[in-house]
């Protein structure tokens, strides 16, 4: 992008720009010409805006007898670093200076830094150096920095899609506020959209989007608001142009309507026709759970790809993979389980997309594995006997005995202590006596149950347990 767009004067825009100006406006992208003129018009990040906060306090609002901070700005692509610094630049007296850390090297920070020096001593102008993906500075580089924010010859404020306690030196760190950005929501890029249609620096009210559009692009966007600017000028674009080629005419009392076919053709990606609190969220999640209980990873990884893709939260695909690996596989397959329960937490670490991965690992795992409805049967028949009041009172010999007193009541007494059977297996009843030699699991001839099955049956022969 041509860092002249982002360089501004000490005085704010007013919004009454020449001709030619006007003219370069019209050539920027959408993303460029929406971007906020103050704080106030930010979407989002609403937990580092409150007043007294310190974007605040750099933007110009007062601070009392303390000075704005230098500060790292952490978070994901499209959620707004970048359009802070630049709202930070308007105010009045500042200097802004920005850097890339592909490009910079030592020799420019410390030029930077000179002439901050002489712009506040002799001009009184504080300069906010905008440093964009500050964890590919080296740390020769990173060191540079520290005389200029320690002294405040500079207020820095860096950006940074990388956790910065390990791309950042701690010198730095400990100069510096971290303030962490947090993912645009949907309805945040739907303000966004919003926002672009009716503002004169966007399609002053002559397109409206349809409903199925809207969230299309919304879905698209994935709370990246400069991906969700970008799709809707390339589908505003092919809605314009197709209404050029038709002779239809267009105004603010007619506004062109952008349809979902518009944003089809424009960005080449079918909207997906999926709500995720409709049939549609239900439907696919069920094909999904019957195609892993049915082995056929090939359909369940296409329903997984449906849910991914329609932004379903991939929380509840996780959820659904744990609950499935017990119900439908259980003692089957054990490790089902560990995989699921795994994935789970790859998603809360890693997140979308590269989770993805993850979830369809852990969906492979399960539909490739061998299916057991045992273990859920046999939670829900004792649930049952128990509901019907078939519980009846805790065996003497099983009851605690360890408080005064315990053993006069016959507690424990009895009790024949496993371990020191030759077989690990003790001759006693553990139920109560009006379930006498009730069995609940009934482990299949499938994968792992298969021997547990032997085992079992064994362990229930000793028990005196009969087949119920």
């Amino acid at each position: 992008m041509d860092s002249s767009l982002f360089t501004f004067n000490d005085q704010p825009d007013d919004g009454n720009e020449s001709q030619g100006n006007l003219t370069r406006r019209e050539r920027a992208p959408l993303a460029v010409r929406m971007r906020p003129r103050t704080l106030d018009e930010v979407v989002g990040q609403s937990h580092l805006l409150k007043a007294g906060s310190p974007l605040r306090v750099l933007a110009g609002e007062s601070a009392g007898p303390g000075g704005p901070s230098s500060v790292i700005l952490w978070g994901p692509p499209g959620t707004g670093k970048t359009t802070l610094a630049n709202v930070i630049a308007r105010g009045v007296g500042r200097k802004f200076v920005e850097l890339s850390a592909i490009t910079a090297g030592v020799k420019d920070v410390r030029a930077v830094m000179e002439q901050a020096l002489e712009d506040r001593d002799y001009r009184g102008i504080t300069t906010i150096l905008f440093l964009d993906e500050i964890h590919r500075f080296t740390k020769a580089q990173q060191d540079a920095l520290l005389p200029g924010v320690e002294n405040r010859w500079v207020v820095l404020i860096a950006a940074t899609t990388e956790n910065p306690s390990f791309s950042v030196i701690s010198p730095l760190l400990s100069r510096s506020i971290l303030l962490t950005l947090q993912g645009l929501t949907d309805g945040d890029i739907a303000d966004l959209l919003d926002r672009a249609l009716r503002d004169p620096r966007g399609f002053s009210g002559t397109l409206t989007l349809e409903a199925d559009a809207k969230d299309h692009l919304v879905k698209l966007a994935m709370g990246d608001a400069r991906k969700a600017l970008t799709s809707l000028e390339a589908a505003a674009a092919q809605a314009f142009g197709q209404a050029e080629a038709e002779n239809r005419d267009y105004s603010v009392q007619k506004p062109l309507k952008l349809t979902i076919e518009h944003a089809e053709q424009a960005l080449n990606q079918s909207a997906l026709r999926y709500d995720r609190n409709g049939d549609q969220h239900y439907d696919v999640t069920s094909a999904f759970i019957k195609s892993i209980r049915g082995s056929d990873p090939d359909a369940a990884l296409h329903y997984l790809a449906r849910m991914i893709v329609a932004g379903e939260d991939p929380r509840f695909i996780a959820r659904r993979l744990i609950i499935h690996a017990s119900e439908d596989i259980g003692m089957a397959d054990p490790s089902a389980l560990t995989a699921a329960v795994n994935a789970a937490q790859a998603v809360q670490l890693v997140g979308l997309p590269e989770s993805r991965i993850n979830l369809a690992q852990a969906t492979i795992h399960l539909a490739t594995a061998p299916k057991s409805n045992a273990v859920i049967s046999a939670i829900d028949s004792a649930i049952a006997d128990v509901k019907n009041g078939n519980a009846g009172v805790v065996p003497l010999h099983l009851r605690d005995a360890h408080y005064p007193g315990a053993s006069q009541l016959g507690h424990g007494r009895g009790y024949i202590y496993p371990h020191h059977e030759s077989n690990g297996v003790a001759a006693q009843s553990y139920l109560p006596d009006t379930l006498g030699g009730t069995r609940y699991y009934a482990p299949t001839s499938f994968g792992h149950e298969r021997a547990l099955k032997d085992r079992l049956d064994a362990i229930n022969q000793i028990l005196g347990k009969n087949e119920r």
